[in-house]
């Protein structure tokens, strides 16, 4: 498990340094603040990784995961363009570092100085134990991709969702049973599958999944039904019932198949779906953190982030297995402007200890501007 993540002089941080990561961690904050810069470090190790280039000390600016241009692109604006520095403390106290040479026409650079030692590359941001979804989901679509490759041999669903159809397919019926907090008592059976569907469920009432192999193809046609009293509907294609459910579906693949151990990267899980349905989701995040999955999500959304406050007020999730972080911008006195990171603190009781200005705070101007006396205009 990540414990703390340090950035110097890469995007929009000169210094980061001792981020710290809980079971669940939230980036959260206004757009172009820096909460992408932290997942695409991580992305950029990943990557490098899966590509044999971190091995051998290089860092792949592009790749699957992330496509950022060269060095130039990435180096943050008040370096001394000499360097740019990644690393990350583990929870047994493994400690990775990569110091990179900069090179501004570069897409690899390369490592100046020591490597960390080789079982740094046992940690699950490195194997088959993590799972990445971008805010660039699939859309409905009629049918999905399969991949043997991706799928059986490395458990995969791809980072735009887009193996989750023939991942649910092939492993819907392989029980989760250290889906302890996640199993959600309406579910018939800890199988995959019957996790995912109920869950889909609380997030939009009654839907029902239908996933079918076309033989002899590299699809899979995935459908919706939705259920009432007694009654079930016909079976409707994606691009008939919304967005909504084709967006959260890889989410909650994801999430539920997930093991202790593993790591799950997420952005804007909650596109696309009506409050309640975030506020839901939220607290799924929430108890995947208690199931021992490391979750760590950037998001928009006050629902998702009440919704995991809410499963700490029932102690659903200690405190302690949270990590709160609001990325906002700052101006020094000479007028530079500066990335900063406040970390919130919440009790037992799902309150914060401080409210920073900006802090999903927008619900209370809107209602206080309703509340105050109205503007007067003048029509001419």
């Amino acid at each position: 498990m990540i414990r703390q993540i340090h950035i110097i002089d890469f995007k929009a941080f000169s210094t980061l340094r001792n981020l710290r990561c809980a079971p669940l961690t939230l980036l959260t904050g206004v757009n172009s603040t820096g909460k992408s810069t932290v997942l695409q470090a991580l992305l950029l190790l990943r990557q490098s990784a899966q590509q044999g280039l971190l091995q051998q000390g290089k860092l792949a600016l592009n790749g699957d995961l992330a496509q950022l241009g060269t060095a130039k692109d990435v180096l943050n604006e008040r370096s001394d363009g000499e360097k740019l520095e990644l690393g990350l403390s583990l929870v047994d106290d493994t400690q990775a570092h990569w110091v990179f040479a900069y090179d501004q026409a570069a897409d690899v650079l390369a490592v100046s100085g020591a490597l960390p030692e080789p079982n740094v590359f046992d940690q699950p941001l490195f194997d088959d134990r993590f799972h990445y979804l971008c805010a660039d989901r699939l859309g409905p679509r009629t049918h999905f991709e399969k991949s043997e490759y991706q799928v059986r041999e490395h458990r995969q669903i791809g980072a735009r969702g887009e193996y989750a159809a023939h991942y649910l397919a092939i492993f819907g019926d392989k029980p989760q049973p250290t889906a302890v907090h996640r199993a959600h008592r309406s579910a018939p059976s800890r199988k995959l599958r019957d996790l995912v569907e109920t869950w889909l469920s609380v997030i939009s009432p009654g839907v029902r999944l239908r996933l079918t192999p076309i033989d002899g193809s590299d699809v899979v046609q995935l459908s919706f039904a939705f259920a009432a009293s007694h009654e079930v509907s016909s079976y409707y294609r994606p691009t008939n019932v919304g967005f909504g459910l084709t967006y959260t579906l890889p989410i909650l693949v994801a999430l539920l198949g997930a093991a202790p151990g593993h790591l799950v990267l997420l952005e804007n899980p909650e596109a696309h779906l009506h409050p309640r349905g975030q506020a839901q989701l939220g607290r799924l995040l929430a108890l995947c953190a208690a199931d021992g999955v490391q979750v760590i999500v950037e998001t928009h959304s006050d629902h998702v982030l009440n919704g995991i406050r809410l499963a700490v007020h029932s102690q659903e999730l200690i405190p302690e297995q949270l990590a709160v972080h609001y990325f906002e911008r700052a101006e020094t006195r000479d007028g530079a402007t500066l990335h900063v990171v406040t970390t919130p603190k919440i009790d037992r009781t799902g309150r914060f200890d401080r409210w920073p200005d900006g802090f999903f705070d927008e619900w209370e101007r809107s209602l206080d501007a309703l509340l105050g006396e109205p503007v007067q205009t003048t029509q001419e």
